[in-house]
């Protein structure tokens, strides 16, 4: 766990999600197909529009894409999905709290992993749990 320094760079957070990808239950893992993982600083200025939120700090990711329980065949020629994980508000939110970056970033991606896979908030929970 890191104590200082300079902050998390995004391939650090990168490698912690993709660490974290690995530790999920096989069912999960398997199914995760082509999903890009992102980590810019901050959601794009459309995207903030785009969901009513004036604070760039209060989003710290985003599954973007179709969930796989509104998925139909019709589908066709769409772009692959896409897991942003914010690194500005993810360190702001590091900083405030008692949890390891390693932590945070689980959570937050795997919360964006449930987005993609229709779960419902207890769902998410439990998936979170099956990962550490």
């Amino acid at each position: 766990m890191r104590r200082f320094g300079s902050p998390p760079s995004a391939e650090e957070i990168d490698s912690i999600a993709r660490s974290t990808l690995e530790r999920l239950p096989e069912q999960f893992s398997n199914s995760l197909g082509d999903i890009v993982l992102l980590v810019p600083d901050f959601a794009d200025d459309a995207i903030l529009q785009q969901m009513g939120i004036e604070d760039p700090f209060d989003l710290t990711g985003l599954y973007e894409g179709i969930p796989l329980t509104e998925r139909s065949v019709e589908q066709s020629g769409t772009l692959p999905e896409r897991i942003f994980l914010y690194r500005r508000p993810i360190l702001d939110e590091w900083a405030g709290s008692e949890e390891s970056l390693e932590h945070l970033v689980a959570h937050v991606l795997i919360h964006e992993v449930g987005h993609h896979f229709g779960l419902s908030d207890d769902d998410i929970h439990a998936l979170e749990e099956a990962a550490e």
